[in-house]
């Protein structure tokens, strides 16, 4: 088997066997440092009163994984199914894993094809009526409303609920060490990741290349000051784990463009 990746310490900053899994098998060394907690949110009220009432809702949309996770284990918590029937979409494709994962035998009925971000998820209903539909929208407590606003502008009812918080430590020993220790690259899937990578990283962080999973993420990386060796298409595990190979596996990385 080829190990492209043979020598090379990749930093994954989540709990992430399936990504691990595949970059050891490429050679890599694989060093896990969880830099962000998910916590319920700070109010659960509102969420817990969406889920109650989900039934009168006719879309779920979501924008993370970690949205599915947490509607799906709420749910349950609260005595509760998803609906029958009810119609759902994801931002791309990891979050469509998740659902299927959540939720075994449901079908995504709306996904953008090409850049998954949340100003293509609301482009992806262009040919889907929306007007007078109601919409739930579960997101952590530092999404913005891009999403809402551009379901609502296409004439849906959109709650926009707070699901799950995202804690960031200020600061991570783990990671300190590590870095200390030296990496080739770091693998971030989020925004979140970027900024808590960031703080907990300081100067030395930042010196640390970053391969990540979408464009999203990519622009946080740039506007916080890293360099984006490469970029997953698709955004999914498998692909990241490919956008590592592009940009390590060759010999010299060389770091992407910025557009």
């Amino acid at each position: 088997m080829s190990r492209p990746l043979e020598g090379r310490r990749i930093l994954v900053t989540r709990r992430w066997p399936d990504l691990t899994r595949r970059l050891a098998d490429l050679g890599a060394t694989v060093v896990e440092v969880p830099l962000i907690a998910i916590a319920p949110p700070a109010d659960p009220g509102p969420f817990d009163a969406a889920l109650r009432d989900v039934a009168a809702y006719d879309w779920l949309v979501f924008t993370s994984a970690n949205a599915v996770e947490a509607v799906a284990q709420r749910l349950a918590a609260l005595g509760l199914d998803l609906p029958a029937g009810r119609r759902l979409a994801s931002v791309g494709p990891a979050t469509t894993q998740a659902i299927e994962a959540a939720w075994p035998g449901t079908r995504v009925q709306v996904q953008p094809e090409a850049e998954f971000r949340a100003s293509s998820l609301a482009m992806a209903f262009e040919r889907t009526p929306l007007r007078g539909q109601r919409v739930l929208l579960p997101v952590s407590d530092r999404a913005f409303d891009t999403v809402a606003r551009g379901l609502t502008a296409r004439g849906a009812e959109v709650d926009q609920v707070v699901a799950y918080s995202t804690v960031v430590p200020p600061s991570n020993d783990a990671l300190a060490r590590e870095l200390t220790r030296g990496v080739d690259v770091a693998a971030l899937a989020s925004p979140s990741a970027v900024d808590a990578f960031s703080a907990a990283g300081g100067e030395a962080g930042r010196r640390v290349p970053l391969v990540v999973i979408g464009p999203t993420t990519a622009d946080a990386a740039r506007t916080a000051g890293f360099t984006v060796l490469a970029v997953a298409a698709p955004s999914t595990t498998k692909g990241l784990a490919q956008a590592v190979t592009r940009a390590l596996g060759g010999g010299r990385a060389r770091a992407v463009a910025h557009p």
